[in-house]
């Protein structure tokens, strides 16, 4: 890579806009970070990898692999120092082929970079909604430059693993206007409450479907169990859903038998309870329009009805939907 040009690159901000508090449905993401050092030692080919999360503007080395030492464990780096702190200041990845001597950067943890013995190093920054929140490495032990294929691999899994944290923050996100959309004050008319209800319900269930964690997924749409029965509860009176939807609203009857409805026939009854059609409820899931149909379909027998309106107030009836 070429050397950095200090004259003309202007140093950005690590942290970017602040993420929304962390609701208690995320795991710790040491977890996302080891599972991206894990991909990045397979598709880079090289051996030691390491990494970590930024935090009070400063990055922290937390996660390493094939490391013979613990001399960087817990090391700060601070933004324009070293080769993570160029990473951090300028949001790009950057190399050397030899770490100690390298004129293109500071120097400031040259002690616990000779104790690992580690020479060439590449850096690449985890950036999301334009901000660094984590840096991964990839190093050798010999001065042999990792080339473009390395740095390559190296940054398309640092993308992924900023993919995924977006996804755990719009979570973070959602979870809380959910949170708050239930907590509506008794004096505020009930009926906003119940549609921002449903609006995020749904909307929530279709994250679910984004993240490959398999035990986030299942927490997620446990979640969304959980809020389904304090809105239902928390709503004070009747009010039916308007449109026509008889018999369904929050104090229906639900102590019949439930149909038994997969999680993805509830995913798309949640988006054509908001009036979306089949090709823009598959645009929300993921999903081929047909696919959508075949769920519909499915869901519409098991409520033993015979079209999506009333699959939609039979759900509702049963309590599957708010």
């Amino acid at each position: 890579m070429p050397s950095p040009d200090r004259s003309r690159t202007r140093p950005h901000s690590p942290g970017g806009p602040v993420p929304f508090p962390r609701s208690p449905l995320r795991p710790d993401d040491a977890d996302a970070f080891r599972h991206a050092l894990r991909l990045a030692r397979q598709r880079t080919g090289v051996r030691t990898v390491f990494g970590g999360e930024v935090a009070d503007g400063a990055l922290r080395l937390t996660e390493f692999t094939g490391t013979l030492t613990d001399s960087m464990r817990g090391l700060r780096v601070v933004p324009g120092r070293g080769l993570g702190g160029y990473v951090l200041a300028h949001q790009r990845p950057y190399a050397v082929n030899d770490y100690v001597p390298a004129t293109t950067i500071t120097h400031d943890y040259d002690s616990p970079v000779r104790r690992e013995g580690i020479r060439a190093i590449v850096a690449a920054p985890v950036t999301v909604q334009g901000g660094v929140r984590g840096v991964l490495y990839a190093a050798t032990r010999d001065t042999t430059p990792l080339g473009d294929r390395a740095t390559a691999a190296l940054m398309d899994a640092a993308r992924r693993l900023a993919g995924e944290i977006a996804v755990r923050e719009e979570v973070d996100r959602r979870v809380r206007l959910l949170e708050t959309a239930v907590e509506v004050p008794p004096a505020q008319p009930p009926a906003p409450g119940l549609d921002a209800l449903r609006d995020l319900h749904a909307e929530l269930r279709g994250i679910a479907q984004q993240i490959e964690d398999t035990k986030l997924r299942d927490r997620l749409r446990h979640a969304c169990d959980r809020f389904l029965r304090a809105g239902i509860e928390g709503e004070g009176g009747d009010t039916g859903p308007q449109g026509g939807d008889s018999g369904a609203g929050p104090h229906a009857d639900r102590t019949e038998d439930r149909p038994r409805l997969s999680p993805r026939e509830l995913d798309v009854l949640s988006y054509v309870a908001l009036g979306c059609t089949n090709a823009e409820a598959a645009q929300y899931l993921g999903l081929e329009p047909e696919t959508v149909k075949a769920y519909l379909r499915s869901a519409t027998r098991k409520l033993g009805v015979h079209s999506r309106h009333h699959a939609v107030a039979a759900a509702r009836r049963h309590g599957l939907l708010p």
